[in-house]
């Protein structure tokens, strides 16, 4: 049976005009209520930017065999046991039967600042990986099939994020891949690496400016970091899961 992919791209423009307009929507609330947070942060705290991923995820499922799966969204339901920590709080969760079927991560970045946020979140996804895939290995789950874990990210398409970033490393050379390369083409490699050493199933990184609140408008760095390789590799994890 052909995956059903529920017209991704469509519902991915729609769910990035989603994210601009919810942030923006939430710094005038709180500009309005005369609280509002310091820089980026009142775009943010609504928690809602997301959503229409979300939405994109939960089609997919549907669409590919699980219609009856327990798909969690609330933090109440969102933790699962870790092995360096007690728990780790995901985004998704896709349960079906008792088995751990999908955690993946939905993350953003708008600038200005880029740099300590890119290390940040590079440091969180790897050790948020490694985290659960040690507890995997020692069954914190049960005697199972590998779940799909993915790591999914939109960047602010900005001259900051794509202008080239000198490092400084007095030692040791940085690799030659990095070297000179915007944070949109750091994060590409991230999230290729990220699959590479299999960290995760599948990492997509999607690049929009902040216009695209009223075109829905972004950008793919690689065919390997695509949204649709992304979407594509959990459409067959949902209908492989199905078809046990």
């Amino acid at each position: 049976m052909a995956l059903d992919l529920v017209d991704y791209e469509r519902k991915a423009r729609e769910a990035t005009m989603a994210f601009w307009g919810n942030r923006e929507r939430a710094r005038q609330k709180q500009i309005e209520a005369g609280k509002a947070d310091q820089g980026e942060r009142a775009g943010v705290t609504a928690g809602k930017n997301m959503d229409g991923f979300l939405a994109l995820l939960i089609d997919i499922i549907e669409a590919n065999g699980l219609r009856h799966a327990q798909i969690h969204q609330k933090r109440a339901v969102l933790t699962l046991p870790g092995y360096f920590r007690p728990t780790k709080l995901w985004d998704v969760l896709v349960i079906n039967e008792g088995k751990l079927v999908a955690a993946i991560e939905l993350k953003s970045q708008v600038g200005p600042s880029f740099g300590n946020n890119f290390n940040n979140r590079t440091e969180e996804a790897i050790g948020t990986a490694h985290d659960l895939w040690t507890a995997y290995r020692e069954e914190a789950f049960g005697k199972q099939s590998r779940p799909f874990v993915g790591w999914r990210m939109m960047v602010e398409d900005a001259p900051e994020s794509r202008r080239p970033v000198t490092d400084r490393s007095p030692h040791f050379p940085v690799f030659k891949e990095f070297q000179k390369a915007s944070y949109l083409n750091r994060y590409d490699i991230l999230c290729q690496r990220l699959v590479q050493e299999q960290l995760y199933t599948n990492a997509a990184l999607l690049a929009s400016p902040r216009s695209a609140a009223s075109t829905g408008e972004f950008t793919e760095m690689s065919d390997m970091t695509s949204l649709k390789t992304f979407i594509t590799s959990f459409a067959g994890h949902i209908a492989a899961e199905a078809a046990r």
